[in-house]
C-alpha cells in the first residue's frame, strides 16, 4: 500500500505508545471499532514490536505500522514484526535506502523546506511534518504549498481534535497524526469504550 492510499484510509493516524503487549489487541480493536484503521505503534518501548505483531495477526481491518524509525536495524526489526508501513521523526540516507530496498512505505519526518526537498530527492513526496506545532504548524504548511506544490503532508506533534480540523482543511494535508486517541490513563484503565469514542470523533473529521 503506497503512502497516498495509506493516508486516505482515514483522517487521523493515532501515535500509539504500548508499554504492555498484553493490551495490544484490545487497544487496536477499540480503534478499529471507532473507524480508525491505520495504527502507528512507536518504537519507544520494549513492548512495541510484540504489540505490532499481535495487532497485525489478531485484529482484522487494522493496518499496522512502526513509528519512530531511526535506522536500518529498527526498520528490519519492524518488518520482522509485521509492520505494513513506517514513520520516522526525520530522514537519513541510510533509512531512505533501507525503506526502498525493503519496499516499505515510509512517511519520513521533515521540519523545514530544505528537509522536504531532500526527502523528495530521495523519492518521497508524502511527508510527516514533525514536530508540527513546534515548527510552525498551519502557517508553515501554507508557506510550503507555494514553492513545493507537489508535496503532501501528515503533520504530527501537538495536534488535538480541535486543531486537527484546521490542519485537514489545508489542501496539502492528507491526514494528521496524534496521540490524543490513546490517552495513557485510558490504556492503563483498559477503558476501551473511551478510546472507541475518541476514534469515532476522529473518524468524523473526514465528513
Amino acid at each position: 500500500m503506497d503512502a497516498l492510499t495509506l493516508l486516505r484510509q482515514g483522517p487521523v493516524v493515532p501515535v500509539i505508545v504500548v508499554n504492555d503487549a498484553a493490551v495490544a489487541v484490545d487497544l487496536a480493536r477499540a480503534l478499529v471499532d471507532g473507524g480508525i484503521r491505520v495504527l502507528e505503534v512507536t518504537l519507544r518501548t520494549k513492548a512495541a514490536l510484540a504489540a505490532m505483531r499481535r495487532m497485525r495477526d489478531e485484529v482484522p481491518g487494522a493496518i499496522v505500522g512502526a513509528g519512530t524509525l531511526r535506522n536500518r536495524a529498527q526498520l528490519e526489526a519492524a518488518l520482522d514484526a509485521g509492520a505494513q508501513f513506517g514513520v520516522s521523526p526525520g530522514l537519513t540516507p541510510e533509512l531512505a535506502s533501507a525503506a526502498r530496498n525493503a519496499n516499505l512505505t515510509l512517511l519520513p519526518g521533515v521540519a523545514t523546506a530544505s528537509e522536504a526537498m531532500r526527502a523528495q530527492d530521495e523519492g518521497f513526496d508524502i511527508l510527516k511534518l514533525f514536530p508540527a506545532e513546534a515548527v510552525g504548524g498551519i502557517k508553515l504548511l501554507k508557506s510550503l504549498a507555494g514553492p513545493l506544490p507537489d508535496l503532501r503532508f501528515c503533520p504530527t506533534g501537538g495536534i488535538d481534535l480541535v486543531k486537527a480540523k484546521d490542519y485537514l482543511a489545508l489542501p496539502n494535508v492528507l491526514a494528521v497524526g496524534g496521540s490524543w486517541l490513546t490517552p495513557e490513563d485510558a490504556i492503563a484503565n483498559r477503558d476501551w469504550a473511551r478510546i472507541t469514542e475518541l476514534a469515532k470523533q476522529a473518524s468524523a473529521l473526514a465528513q
